[in-house]
């Protein structure tokens, strides 16, 4: 489902990103992980298409999307979550996953000015889907008509979540969607990505330091370090592999 292709990222003299080559498995979770400054969030952006990679190519279900914009590539049917919650504070639950949906609204922007007609019609149906399929999954009914504001922390990175799914996507990349929560909050969220998988079939490529976490639900694992790639496999593979002990603990004298 997706095909990532030696590449390679620089910001001036620094290389952030040098010959990263993996693929994510149609149906499955696919882990990123590495120390801090490993190139992790650098590698979500070169694949969500806010960064143009130096060298090297995206394939998204066997075509090559290394020169779409990341709104080209969000009707395709590529969604994320950020390592900062991305939320517009501003306004409700609600309207905040729906905002997620607008790749999938046909109307003009006549008709939307107006809201008559096809654009009524389209928001109506769009609303009813995401309440039943998305806020329902979430569990979050009761709090759809809050402002962003009002929430906890993990409750808003759940809502960032629902925003993602909205889109209906194919793949769906996780950028740190843990980070922050509590033992609660992060067993909650690992369900739901799982539930994610299972039910809606889609494919997942996440980012995370929570190691217990990764390991759970992974089906393999991609382990960065300064930006390179040095090591990949299943999660017993790579928790045994001596480099990855080294990058993340180092190495006696």
């Amino acid at each position: 489902m997706l095909k990532i292709q030696d590449l390679h990222l620089s910001f001036g003299g620094i290389k952030a990103l040098k010959g990263i080559s993996f693929e994510a498995v149609p149906g499955e979770i696919t882990g990123v992980i590495g120390p801090n400054g490993a190139g992790k969030t650098s590698l979500f952006n070169a694949i969500s298409g806010f960064y143009t990679p130096d060298k090297g190519s995206v394939h998204f279900d066997g075509r090559d999307i290394s020169g779409l914009g990341p709104d080209r590539r969000a009707v395709l049917g590529m969604a994320r979550t950020f390592q900062n919650i991305a939320l517009f504070r501003g306004m409700t639950v609600l309207d905040n996953i729906k905002l997620g949906a607008h790749t999938r609204l046909n109307t003009t922007l006549w008709q939307a000015l107006r809201y008559f007609g096809q654009a009524r019609s389209d928001e109506l149906a769009l609303r009813r889907d995401i309440e039943e399929r998305v806020i329902d999954f979430l569990e979050i009914d009761h709090i759809r008509k809050l402002p962003i504001t009002m929430l906890p922390y993990g409750l808003q990175k759940r809502v960032e979540l629902g925003r993602a799914l909205a889109m209906q996507p194919r793949v769906l990349m996780l950028d740190e969607p843990v980070a922050g929560m509590n033992r609660e909050e992060t067993a909650d969220m690992a369900r739901f990505i799982l539930d994610v998988q299972e039910e809606f079939g889609t494919t997942i490529l996440l980012v995370e330091h929570d190691m217990h976490m990764v390991m759970d639900i992974c089906t393999r694992v991609v382990v960065l370090n300064f930006g390179e790639q040095i090591a990949e496999g299943s999660p017993e593979e790579v928790s045994g592999n001596p480099a990855v002990i080294k990058a993340y603990l180092g190495a006696a004298a």
